[in-house]
Formats: structure tokens, sequence, C-alpha cells
């Protein structure tokens, strides 16, 4: 059921809020939330969660529209606050017209928490779909929804509760003028519904106007973002929606160090992340898909280099102002698996030196240099260190260690890796606070084994095609 149509029938019900309060006790399970690993629950990526508050008819679908919309790369879901209405009584539903929908306690918050804090913790979840002819939640089949980059929490008191605005990353109320809002009713309400103007301004001045004074406006002081005009404020929308596409590209750990960069996600980049993860997938597609994501990390590694601005002529002969490209660079890839990423490299910066380091690992307390071949002015150059996985962080460290006693500064050597697991992440940050990490996805954690989850397998094997039998 459209949130249109919802709004609609909610108004419909007129009458004062004699009660809304119901007797019966809450079954306290349903208060449980069921949580996660404390692996995943830790180092998981966590959704985004925006609130949309305002009253009725002023525009709130239209804002969520709009978002989603532009958010067509990102997976988004909307929750509708609507769908956590309590079912009534017998008593209840015999004085259904003095029932008042827009009062706090008509809503299920418990349930609409519950649902919230798994969505939240990566759970699949089942919204209940609220029927507005029987007043039931359990006449239509609930609602699958899988968890998401964007929750959109949406409905006229969302803000209401505390512990619902605390879920929230982002609040955003829809301010539009009264006059609008009824004039937006009485079009809607005489065209759909038949209604004559003086039965819809009864309803409007004994129930949804006190209603919207009572519970909705107080809740305006929440908001982060105050949206004028709704829909047609689409500057506002357009702000809004950068904000968040620079959040999402922010896993949790990027607040904790800010050297560490992963780039923003897509659903062409988690498609090539599915395909490489997928151990059916055969080796030609693996590198294939593979060299498209390296070469999209090269390329956000490559931004961060220094730069001098430089002015040419075009062939119009007008003067462009751009910048040059930092010519001392080189690459240093940790063999095996670092190799994988050379060719990128050179088809980003023709003719680019790369050195070699390998390192032996003994399994997780020890890892041994075997090998080394750096170019000799290296202390002069950034450094672009290449390695497509971060475990532990032990190859890493004895790798960036060796630049630094070849006299290259920390804060000239970029280390690029497709996938990266926290552990890692925070022993390769702490040590070398002043280099920078580039990964295109931050993963769950390690296994007993030390191995990246969920991870790629041995991705030197898989790449080379060595794990052939």
């Amino acid at each position: 059921m459209g949130s249109k149509a919802v709004e609609d029938m909610i108004e419909a019900s007129s009458g004062v809020h004699f009660s809304g309060f119901h007797l019966e006790n809450t079954d306290p399970s349903n208060s449980v939330v069921e949580q996660p690993t404390t692996s995943a629950t830790e180092n998981m990526k966590q959704p985004f969660v925006i609130g949309v508050a305002g009253g009725a008819a002023s525009g709130k679908t239209t804002v969520c529209d709009m978002i989603i919309e532009q958010l067509h790369d990102q997976r988004v879901v909307l929750v509708n606050q609507d769908s956590f209405y309590h079912n009534l009584t017998p008593e209840e539903l015999k004085r259904v017209h003095e029932y008042n929908f827009d009062h706090p306690d008509a809503f299920d918050t418990e349930n609409l928490l519950r649902i919230m804090e798994n969505l939240k913790h990566g759970q699949a979840v089942d919204i209940p779909k609220y029927d507005f002819k029987s007043y039931k939640n359990d006449v239509f089949p609930s609602r699958r929804v899988n968890p998401s980059d964007v929750i959109i929490l949406e409905g006229i008191l969302i803000f209401h509760d505390p512990r619902v605005r605390d879920l929230m990353n982002m609040k955003i109320f829809v301010d539009t003028d009264a006059d609008v809002r009824l004039a937006r009713r009485i079009r809607r309400d005489t065209s759909e519904k038949g209604r004559d103007i003086g039965m819809i301004l009864d309803q409007y001045s004994k129930f949804v106007k006190p209603a919207f004074d009572d519970f909705i406006l107080p809740t305006k002081k929440y908001a982060d973002i105050i949206i004028p005009r709704g829909g047609d404020n689409h500057v506002a929308v357009d702000l809004i929606v950068q904000h968040i596409r620079t959040k999402l590209g922010q896993h949790d750990l990027c607040k904790i160090y800010p050297n560490l960069y992963v780039i923003q996600s897509t659903f062409q980049i988690r498609g090539m992340h599915t395909l490489i993860r997928d151990a059916q997938t055969t080796k030609h597609d693996f590198v294939f898909y593979s060299d498209r994501l390296i070469r999209l990390v090269v390329e956000h590694g490559l931004g961060h280099l220094p730069f001098t601005e430089m002015q040419v002529t075009t062939p119009t002969g007008s003067v462009y102002t751009g910048v040059d490209f930092c010519k001392r660079l080189c690459g240093v890839s940790v063999i095996r698996s670092g190799e994988s990423m050379e060719n990128a490299l050179r088809a980003c910066c023709k003719g680019i030196k790369i050195g070699k380091i390998l390192i032996h690992r003994e399994g997780d307390n020890g890892q041994q240099l075997i090998y080394e071949k750096l170019p000799t002015d290296i202390s002069n150059r950034h450094v672009l260190l290449l390695d497509p996985i971060l475990g532990t962080g032990n190859s890493a460290v004895q790798a960036i260690s060796l630049l630094i006693k070849k006299g290259v500064p920390e804060c000239n050597i970029i280390f690029l890796n497709l996938i990266s697991a926290p552990q890692g992440v925070h022993v390769v940050c702490k040590r070398f606070p002043r280099l920078k990490i580039v990964t295109s996805e931050i993963e769950i954690g390690l296994n007993e084994d030390y191995r990246v989850i969920p991870g790629m397998g041995e991705f030197g094997d898989r790449y080379f095609g060595t794990d052939d039998e």
C-alpha cells in the first residue's frame, strides 16, 4: 500500500483520542533483538539511516522518492511508520471514529525498534502491512526487506521517541505551510473521496490540526535539516543526496583513521566483487573482473598524489587551467599476489618503475624477508605499494618498514589493495599513521586460520591459475 493511500485512510478515521493506550501487556520477547556474532557486529559497515518527518500532506513521500531516485546506484529501503500501527481491540473497533491515529501511542514503537535494530545489524526482516479496513497488521503477508546501504524511515512521528531518533544518522523535517497542506487535503479528498469541503474542514479543525500542533510540530527541533516546501525544494534534496553519498563512502574505520580511503561502492563495484568472490567463477572471469577492480583502486590511489597547477592552450586557442601529474613515482609489488596489480599501474602510468618485495609467511607468528629489488632512487619517489589483500597486516608492516629503511618518507607511501580486514587496518594505521591506505572494500574480519572473511580465497592462486588440481 502506498504512503499516499495510507495517509488518506488515516485521515479518514475521525474522532478524538479517547485512549489510544493498549491495556494488554506487550510480549517482552518482541523487544529482544537478535544480535549477530560479535565480530560481524563490530566490523560490518553500518547502513546510513535517514528519518523523514512532517505533517500529513507535507510532501514527505515526495522527498523520499526523490532521494531514492538519486541514490539509484545504492541499495535503499523505505520503512513507513504507518506499517507499525497497533491492532485495534474489539472495543476500539466499535469506536474507531473516536480513535486518534496521529497520537504516538497508536504506533507499535517496540516492534519498529526491533525491526530497525535487526536491519542495522545486517539481518533481513519482515515488515507488517497494516490493513486500514480491518485495522489489523496480520491480514496481508509481511514485506520481506533485506539489509541495505541506506534505510529511510518515514512517518509523522518518527522523531517523537528518543530511542528511534538515536538510530538515525540524519533527521529531516519536511516543513510545508499549513495552508498548503490543507489545500492539498481539500483537493485530494474532494476529487478522490467525494467528500464535501465542510466535512474536510470540520475534520481538520477538530483532529488533524490539534494533533499536528501537540505531537508533530514539537519534534521539528530534533531535525538536522528542515526542508521548506517539501518536494518542490530540489536544491535541498540535491544537497542532502550529496551528503549521503559522501557518508556512504566512509566506512566506520575511516572515522578512526583519516589515512584510510574506501572507494565509493556502486552496483558495478558490488557486482564485480560478487563475481570474484564466487568460488565457482572461472579463472578467465576472475582475472577480468579483478583487473577492472584493481584499475579503479589504482586510479583512486593516483588521485592522492601531489600535483602542480598547469595551463595549456587548447586547439581552439583557449587557455585551460589544469594540473600536472606527479613525475617522481614508482610501484612496489609484494610478490606474488601484488604482481597482479602491476598491469593496471602500467596502464595508468606509462613507463613507471616497479620494484619487488618477497616476504615469506611462517604461520601468523613471523614474517621473513626473502628478496627485495627496488629502484636505487626510491627515497626520492612517491611509492605505490601493491598487495590485493590486507589480512593480519604483518606482511604489510614488513614491506612498509623496508621502504622506510630505504629512505622513503612514510607520507610518500600509498598502500593499494582490493580488500582489507579491520585487524590489518588497525595494525598498519596505528604503526604508520602518515601513509595512506586505499581499498575497495572492508571485510568482516579474520577466521581462526587468520584468513580474511568473507574474502576471496588465495588471490594469487586464483589469479595466476595455480589453484587447479
